[in-house]
């Protein structure tokens, strides 16, 4: 089982990885497109979840199981590709030489001289940027943000799977 836990969740990392690639390459990283495009990649490369727990329950245990041994595989499965994930982004970050805050603020910082904000909200603004900079120049609080974006879907497409999967009936194993 551990062996399907590696290559299930190193595809869907290979997945989650190709994307971010293509986001960062193809320059739509920022605003709702980039988000919706990093999101979409998550649910895609976390659909292997799915497939590894139907696997598991089909081949290796009669074509049942019970919840919790199901949320344990999924779980385990996108840890792996979480694992992939935070990894990639510091591999990101390392190969940019971590200009990526100083790029994000001076951008946030523009959009909201944009809006037309005041120049004690501009002050105020800023001081919140450098207290977050500061705070994301840690590596390990950074790796825990990064983790945090794909968390909520880590969560949910393994809990999901196992209440599906735990029915016999639901995409029974073919014999």
């Amino acid at each position: 089982m551990q062996r399907l836990i590696l290559v299930y969740g190193s595809i869907g990392g290979a997945i989650l990885l190709a994307n971010l690639a293509f986001v960062i390459l193809s320059g739509v990283e920022g605003g709702a497109l980039g988000m919706a495009l990093g999101y979409l990649s998550m649910l895609i490369a976390l659909s292997l979840v799915f497939v590894g727990v139907r696997k598991v329950r089909d081949e290796q245990r009669g074509g049942v199981i019970r919840f919790w041994p199901a949320l344990g595989v999924g779980m385990a499965i996108a840890a792996v590709a979480c694992l992939f994930y935070v990894l990639g982004w510091e591999a990101y970050m390392w190969a940019t030489d971590y200009r990526f805050m100083a790029e994000y603020m001076a951008s946030a910082l523009a959009q909201k001289q944009a809006s037309g904000a005041s120049a004690a909200d501009l002050t105020a603004f800023k001081a919140e940027m450098d207290a977050f900079a500061a705070m994301y120049a840690n590596p390990l609080l950074r790796m825990l943000i990064t983790l945090s974006e794909i968390a909520p879907i880590a969560l949910l497409v393994p809990l999901i799977s196992a209440m599906l999967l735990r029915n016999p009936r639901f995409l029974p194993a073919k014999v």
